[in-house]
């Protein structure tokens, strides 16, 4: 009898069934119910607006209510009960998300509309020697508080740096004992109030009498607001790198620290920068702490260490609260180019962690 091979018959065709693919059976009644329940509570919130109902009282006390009704019997209809919870969640989920979105575009297109009719080139490169609150905008601007900003920015960042990414090297690579309390005190820092900061400074330095109102006392102020946000974002970095490089670097021969700066410290990289740049953008807007320690001068100061300097958002403060137009108009220009330096540091930081062969799918 010949011996047939089980490898040489062909396997019997599976028959996959109808609900195999349940996502792909779209009905039209299920169409219809879906579009029923997102565009019947938009039209029920514009009529009641219509009958003179507040946007806000028409959202929150027509729309929303409506939407959760419709969402729950579309997603009863759907799932059955289970559909009305999940419902739910996704109507609070979009609904919040959303009302999130609308208030961050409100704040940026307010800032730029606003902004943008004090920016020239004047604004960007004079001081503010012999301005008023009324004096035109075609005279003085914020030259001299952009120059303090990066003076002061650098400064902390001389200090803060090394000492964050230290500290994340300290809590990733050794065992140390006080690993959880440098932690915690990480996690504490980032909760610290910018204004106690500038006070502590301002009752160590200032009020007793071994300083004046100087740059470096904002530097100083500035760094326990800068260091959480370094440190923990440098550590997550350095978690990333697989455990395997660093073994295989033991592996070869390699001391631990030789393997660290050889091998994790290239890995994690372009999470360092991001580390960096992120701590930058933190403290880049920060008040409180400035107005206490380096006061509002109209002067350009170049040096940190000797007299008042002016920064970005002390001349916001300044001029914010003038009756002048023209005054609250250098304001809003002084915000739009905070706003400016904090997005190129973003996109920066973007940019800097892609992955590599993102970037050379670009090119």
């Amino acid at each position: 009898m010949e011996k047939v091979n089980p490898m040489t018959i062909d396997p019997a065709p599976v028959v996959r069934p109808k609900n195999a693919e349940p996502w792909k059976q779209v009905s039209l009644s299920g169409v219809a119910t879906i579009v029923v329940a997102s565009t019947v509570p938009i039209a029920i919130g514009l009529f009641a607006m219509l009958l003179g109902l507040k946007f806000e009282l028409a959202l929150l006390l027509v729309f929303l209510p409506t939407q959760l009704i419709l969402g729950v019997i579309a997603g009863r209809k759907f799932s059955g009960r289970r559909g009305q919870a999940d419902a739910i969640l996704q109507v609070f989920v979009v609904f919040f998300a959303m009302t999130v979105v609308v208030l961050l575009i409100s704040v940026v297109w307010s800032v730029i509309e606003r902004g943008s009719a004090a920016i020239s080139w004047q604004f960007i490169t004079q001081n503010n020697v012999y301005i008023s609150g009324s004096t035109s905008l075609e005279y003085g601007g914020l030259g001299h508080a952009i120059i303090g900003t990066i003076l002061v920015v650098t400064l902390s960042t001389i200090v803060t740096v090394p000492l964050g990414i230290a500290t994340a090297i300290y809590l990733t690579e050794t065992r140390g004992r006080t690993r959880s309390t440098i932690r915690t005190l990480i996690q504490a820092l980032s909760g610290l109030p910018s204004v106690v900061a500038g006070l502590f400074i301002y009752a160590m330095f200032i009020a007793s009498g071994l300083t004046q109102y100087v740059g470096w006392a904002g530097s100083l102020a500035l760094i326990p607001l800068m260091l959480p946000t370094v440190t923990r974002v440098a550590e997550e970095s350095l978690l990333l790198v697989p455990q395997e490089l660093r073994n295989g670097a033991l592996a070869l021969g390699s001391s631990a620290w030789r393997a660290f700066y050889l091998v994790t410290m290239p890995a994690a990289k372009s999470g360092l920068i991001t580390a960096i740049l992120l701590g930058i953008a933190r403290i880049i807007g920060e008040t409180a702490p400035l107005l206490i320690t380096t006061f509002a001068a109209n002067n350009t100061n170049y040096n940190p260490f000797n007299g008042s300097i002016a920064t970005l958002p002390t001349y916001l403060y300044t001029f914010i609260a003038s009756n002048f137009d023209t005054a609250v108009q250098r304001a809003w220009g002084a915000a739009l180019v905070i706003l400016i330096l904090v997005a190129i540091l973003f996109i920066a930081a973007r940019l800097l962690t892609r992955p590599k062969t993102a970037k050379k799918a670009g090119k």
